[in-house]
């Protein structure tokens, strides 16, 4: 069974809505009380697939957990030291963050387990998590290219690193910082930028001391983790798509609440400010250890900018949604030290320009980032790839289309987003699913 969009053109999206709970929040908030002494109570946890696919997993090492009901989760802790040998391979499914988070904490247990996913995973490079982490005497088998499926051994006596990234990864240094918790000594790692601080506040929040630096963060193994409540805020990734949609489509007026606005995250909301956006973030609060707000957001005229270097780690996962801001633009957009799409769920520097490219946007990609001339565009037929984020930018970019836009194989929606074109009909997308046998 796949599943296909067809989006009619036209349209504004208006009311307030709420996104789906944040899926790196969510991720984690069922791995630290998994290791936590205690029972962690969770709302607003995201029910798609991917933190789903990191729910059963730690149910497979042998932590009760109840739920989930209506975003409402029970997860009784066993201790850092508690988890136990798996009697099946571990499905990650679609989740590149499942996988390389859980390959830190996997690191230092005493039993051997094998991790797997779904063809896209499969795909994916995870050598970026195994060589360092070897570097703390982990032993991770990985197979052809550095790629799934992994066989971790179990590990006595990880040691304490430092650590350099070559590359900014939030996923990284996690996976790093995680295994460090059963590491003799201190870990640290050092970003040459800034990436989404969930782990680190979400430690704390465990009782877990963390050291934070500037760009080095560290973390001394040997601690404990103690239980407590978590509210998962709605997903900044997922109200990016209705934030564009509402700044391009003429009459529009939404309202997204509750969106986390994490300062690691946040470079969504500045990038789409620096091109004209008129995003106003209303109530600010913290929920959980994370600031929120309400965002509102209306149409306006956008303008092509040079997306600054310092935003791009801190909206890496919404270019998909802001390669369409671009192309509604007036003039010209670039981007570039972006390198790090070309190795997500897909290529999405490749896909997305020849998504833009089948409208009739001008769109070139480059190596690390892509050139996108604003203007007018047509209907036509876009493939995402099974990219849940490539889906649902271009179901956006049908507010502002010439004519109907086709999008194929959508399934992955789901990971991420569950309920995505209910909420975008209810808004004012003129969006329909269809189900292909």
């Amino acid at each position: 069974m796949t599943v296909s969009y067809h989006v009619d053109p036209g349209g504004a999206l208006t009311g307030s809505l709420r996104v789906p709970g944040d899926k790196s929040i969510s991720h984690r908030s069922i791995m630290l009380g998994a290791l936590a002494e205690g029972t962690t109570r969770i709302t607003g946890f995201l029910e798609g697939e991917d933190a789903l696919a990191t729910m059963n997993i730690f149910r497979a090492l042998g932590v009760e957990i109840e739920g989930p009901v209506q975003g409402r989760v029970t997860v009784r802790g066993v201790g850092l030291n508690g988890l136990k040998a798996p009697n099946q391979v571990l499905d990650c499914g679609n989740s590149g963050t499942s996988m390389r988070l859980i390959c830190g904490l996997l690191a230092g247990q005493s039993f051997d387990c094998r991790l797997t996913g779904d063809d896209s995973l499969r795909r994916r490079p995870m050598g970026r998590v195994a060589t360092p982490l070897a570097r703390m005497g982990a032993e991770i088998q990985t197979s052809e290219q550095g790629r799934p499926p992994l066989t971790i051994r179990g590990t006595a006596g990880l040691r304490g690193v430092d650590y350099e990234m070559p590359v900014a990864s939030a996923q990284v240094k996690s996976a790093l910082l995680l295994a460090g918790l059963y590491a003799s000594g201190r870990t640290c790692v050092t970003e040459p930028a800034p990436t989404r601080d969930h782990t680190e506040r979400m430690l704390r929040a465990f009782g877990y001391p963390v050291e934070v630096n500037d760009n080095r963060i560290c973390v001394t193994g040997g601690g404990r983790l103690a239980a407590c409540d978590i509210e998962v805020p709605a997903d900044i990734s997922s109200a990016a798509f209705f934030m564009v949609g509402a700044s391009i489509a003429p009459g529009s007026d939404v309202t997204l609440t509750h969106v986390g606005i994490n300062p690691t995250r946040i470079g969504v909301v500045e990038i789409l400010r620096l091109m004209g956006a008129d995003l106003t973030l209303l109530n600010p609060r913290t929920a959980g250890g994370e600031p929120v707000a309400d965002v509102r957001v209306r149409h306006a005229r956008l303008r092509g900018v040079g997306i600054p270097p310092d935003l791009v780690p801190l909206a890496i996962d919404e270019f998909p949604a802001l390669f369409i801001a671009a192309a509604n633009a007036e003039g010209v957009t670039v981007l570039g030290g972006a390198e790090e799409l070309r190795v997500k769920e897909s290529d999405r520097i490749q896909v997305m320009a020849d998504g833009l490219r089948a409208l009739g946007v001008d769109a070139r990609p480059t190596a690390d980032g892509m050139v996108i001339v604003g203007g007018s565009y047509g209907g036509g037929a876009v493939e995402s790839h099974g990219d849940h984020r490539i889906a649902m930018a271009f179901a956006m970019a049908a507010l502002t289309a010439g004519g109907a836009i086709a999008i194929d194989d959508c399934a992955n929606v789901a990971t991420s987003f569950p309920g995505f074109v209910q909420l975008a009909r209810q808004a004012g997308l003129r969006i329909a699913e269809k189900l292909n046998r």
